[in-house]
């Protein structure tokens, strides 16, 4: 910001190796992301998200894989309620397990967040899991520390130096098996609807997803497979989960 007032609203820093070009303020940033909205849809290659993801899933993915993958999970998440009135029904059953812990002092952050992750498990597996299984409570906790790592000094340090931070000790190996805990508790779940589809009834994401990769097997173009999958329901849980959360944290704070 203080840059800003001396070189204007937009500027190139370098950070690090990497040119990097900044804007700052309203006007900037609406020219850029809204009116220019097709130059600027491409995603930059973050090694700490990339490593993470194995560089699949939606969320940095471009071009064709983005097109296709994006495509896919509007159109199917919006088929299993997303925005529409049967999602409603959802969020009220598993509100009421919200209501609990509210009647003495709590921490929001968390059980915003167990409640939406709940939602967003609905909408990917069609099933929800109890707020007393460990398993699913321990992913909650870890979730967090994922997201915050990315844009802490460490994960900057990451992001700049990526070929260096891999050979060397430190917290962010901790995050990295925190990821490799999380991409383990999708892939069992991912799994087990493998074992259960029935290509007649779809319970989720999931389902239509495998179903999908399928009826793709023998198109090599397709982007529809396993490492997709895999990556972007890892996507939807971390990006869904403390995006909302935090939205509704500040809320409760304010």
């Amino acid at each position: 910001m203080r840059f800003s007032e001396t070189y204007g609203p937009v500027m190139t820093l370098y950070m690090g190796w990497q040119r990097t070009v900044v804007l700052v303020g309203y006007d900037a940033v609406k020219e850029a992301l809204v009116d220019q909205a097709d130059d600027f849809t491409g995603r930059m290659p973050v090694p700490f998200l990339f490593k993470a993801t194995n560089g699949y899933g939606l969320a940095i993915s471009n071009g064709k894989r983005w097109r296709q993958l994006r495509r896919f999970t509007l159109t199917t998440l919006r088929d299993f309620g997303m925005g529409r009135k049967g999602m409603e029904e959802w969020i009220q059953e598993v509100s009421e397990h919200l209501r609990v812990h509210i009647r003495k002092p709590f921490d929001p952050q968390f059980v915003l967040s167990s409640t939406i992750s709940n939602v967003i498990c609905c909408l990917v597996f069609g099933e929800r899991f109890s707020f007393e299984d460990k398993q699913f409570l321990h992913l909650l906790t870890i979730m967090p520390k994922v997201t915050r790592f990315n844009s802490s000094p460490l994960g900057q340090m990451y992001n700049i130096f990526p070929w260096i931070m891999d050979h060397l000790p430190g917290y962010h190996q901790t995050i990295f098996g925190h990821v490799k805990e999380a991409r383990d508790f999708i892939k069992r779940e991912i799994q087990e609807h493998k074992e259960t589809l029935d290509p007649s009834s779809h319970r989720g994401y999931t389902d239509c997803f495998l179903i999908r990769i399928n009826q793709e097997k023998d198109n090599p173009s397709s982007e529809f497979n396993y490492d997709n999958l895999v990556s972007t329901v890892l996507n939807l849980f971390v990006a869904g989960t403390e995006t909302t959360s935090y939205t509704l944290s500040s809320h409760c704070a304010d």
